[in-house]
């Protein structure tokens, strides 16, 4: 069987590893300037402890799209939300920040890994994009 091998043929943590290692070594991602003092969800009671969280967000993000054709930020909010500790009340799912998974998204794009669809809305990943990832 000879062919090569795509983004759904990988472990996804694996994938995710290595995508964020590729784009931190190629150096083109913008990184914002809050990245170090910022928490990823009001759920959360401390920032990342991952000094690279940022690349590893992005390959989230990228791998998400690449998997499913359009997604907009609403979707990543919720794919990337948790659990909020309510104390002794029930436990209820909190959605990301939205802006983290915005300025993300606003990154692979300048980059050229995702581009907008203007018919259905959200992003999409370009034909480089997805030769990058596979």
């Amino acid at each position: 069987m000879t062919g090569g091998v795509s983004v759904r043929d990988v472990d996804a943590q694996n994938f995710i590893k290595s995508y964020s290692a590729f784009l931190k070594r190629q150096g083109k991602l913008p990184i914002p300037g809050w990245v170090d003092i910022v928490k990823t969800s009001h759920s959360k009671e401390l920032p990342p402890q991952d000094p690279d969280w940022f690349y590893t967000r992005c390959a989230s993000v990228a791998r998400h799209i690449y998997l499913r054709k359009n997604v907009g930020v609403g979707r990543l909010r919720k794919v990337h939300g948790s659990t909020k500790n309510r104390g002794s009340r029930p436990s209820h799912h909190v959605d990301g920040s939205g802006s983290i998974d915005r300025k993300a998204v606003q990154a692979l794009e300048k980059i050229g890994v995702l581009e907008g669809d203007e018919d259905k809305g959200g992003r999409r990943i370009t034909q480089s994009g997805k030769r990058d990832l596979d």
